[in-house]
């Protein structure tokens, strides 16, 4: 399954003519691509489908999201044993 994850921007940069990001999903961080959400900044919280910040979404939403699909498994599913290794260095 790939699901939209909510995930919180931690830094902008342009790579080759393209505006990407690093986005933390609950403690694992990944690449996206920010070409849909040009005005989207650091601190923010966007949705993301295969890579790609889809829709702008609050804090509050993402965090309740990310908790449902950490409860039902779903953050295991999308991110393996990063999502694992996230969860240790939290506790």
């Amino acid at each position: 399954m790939c699901l939209a994850v909510p995930g919180r921007v931690m830094e902008i940069e342009e790579r080759e003519g393209t505006r990407m990001a690093r986005v933390d999903f609950g403690g694992v961080v990944k690449d996206v691509c920010l070409e849909y959400l040009p005005d989207l900044r650091e601190g923010e919280y966007a949705i993301v489908h295969v890579g790609f910040a889809l829709q702008r979404l609050d804090e509050e939403s993402a965090r309740r999201t990310l908790d449902l699909f950490a409860e039902l498994g779903l953050l295991q599913e999308e991110f393996g044993d990063a999502w694992e290794a996230a969860e240790e260095r939290r506790q």
